[in-house]
C-alpha cells in the first residue's frame, strides 16, 4: 500500500493533471466504468482499501490490463480533484489531435476562449447528448483533459470528437468548417431562436462570457441569434446557452416536431 504523499508514482499523476501531455486522470468509479467501455487506454489505477472491498468494485477492475495499486485514503484523499472523492483514480492515455474534419456534417460547435474547465466538459456533455458532431477548440480554452472537464462532461470528453488547438483564423479557412455559416449567440438583438431557420449543416460559435467571440468571427457569422429570456437576465452561461440552442435544433429534427 502506498502511504507517502511523496510516492513517486503519485507525483507523476500531480503532473498528468497539469495536462502538458497525452495523459489523463479521471476521479472516481463513473469515469473509469466510462473509459473502459470506450477502450481507453488505462495506464493505470489506483484505489482505497475501502473501494477495493466492494465486490462490484473488484469485478471492474479485473477487466483492466493492470493491477489496482492500493492508496492509503487520505492519501489518495489529497490526490484527487473532486471535492467529494470516490475512493479511485485512474491514469489513462487520451491523444487530442489538431485535425479538422475535412467535410463535416450536421451542427459542430467552435469554442473560443472558454476558459473555466467546468464549461468546456459540460459543453462536451450537452453536445452528444443533442446529437452534435463534433467542438473545436480555441488555443486558450481549457484543455479537455483537465480533470474538472472531464468529470463535467460524464464520460462525453473520452467519445465525443474534439479537436484542440485550432485558432479562429484558421477554423475559418480551413476546406471544411470555413465552407459552412458560422452562427453567433447575442444577448439582445439577433434573430429570435425559437424562429430563426436552422438547417444543418453549421457552426455554433461560443465566446467566453467575459470578451466573447474574436472579431474575425464576428464578421463572419452568417447570423447571430438570441434565445428570448425574461425581463432583468441579462444573459445564460455559456454551457447553458450551447444547450439551449443544441435541444432546439434537436427538437426540430424529431420526427413528431
Amino acid at each position: 500500500m502506498i502511504r507517502s504523499r511523496q510516492n513517486r508514482r503519485l507525483k507523476d499523476i500531480r503532473r498528468a493533471r497539469q495536462c502538458k501531455g497525452d495523459r489523463a486522470v479521471l476521479d472516481g468509479p463513473h469515469l473509469l466504468r466510462e473509459a473502459v467501455a470506450t477502450g481507453c487506454h488505462v495506464e493505470g489505477v489506483f484505489a482505497t482499501p475501502d473501494f477495493l472491498s466492494v465486490s462490484e468494485h473488484r469485478e471492474l477492475l479485473s477487466n483492466l490490463p493492470v493491477e489496482a495499486t492500493e492508496v492509503d485514503a487520505e492519501v489518495l484523499s489529497g490526490l484527487a480533484d473532486a471535492d467529494s472523492p470516490r475512493g479511485v483514480v485512474t491514469v489513462i492515455r487520451l491523444p487530442r489531435n489538431a485535425q479538422l474534419p475535412a467535410e463535416p456534417e450536421g451542427i459542430w460547435l467552435f469554442l473560443a476562449g472558454v476558459q473555466d474547465p467546468g464549461n468546456v466538459g459540460a459543453i462536451a456533455r450537452v453536445a452528444e447528448g443533442a446529437g452534435a458532431r463534433g467542438i473545436v477548440l480555441s488555443p486558450e480554452c481549457a484543455h479537455p483533459n483537465h480533470p474538472r472537464a472531464l468529470r463535467a462532461s460524464a464520460g462525453s470528453l473520452l467519445r465525443f470528437p474534439v479537436v484542440r488547438g485550432v485558432t479562429s483564423r484558421q477554423a475559418l479557412a480551413s476546406p471544411g468548417l470555413g465552407a459552412l455559416p458560422w452562427v453567433g449567440l447575442a444577448p439582445r438583438g439577433g434573430e429570435s431562436l425559437w424562429s430563426a431557420h436552422l438547417e444543418p449543416p453549421f457552426v455554433v460559435a461560443l465566446g467566453a462570457e467575459g470578451p466573447g467571440l474574436p472579431r474575425e468571427i464576428e464578421e463572419r457569422l452568417t447570423r447571430r441569434l438570441t434565445i428570448p429570456m425574461s425581463p432583468g437576465v441579462e444573459s445564460l452561461n455559456v454551457a447553458v446557452a450551447a444547450a439551449v440552442v443544441l435541444f432546439e435544433c434537436a427538437r426540430r429534427r424529431a420526427p413528431d416536431a
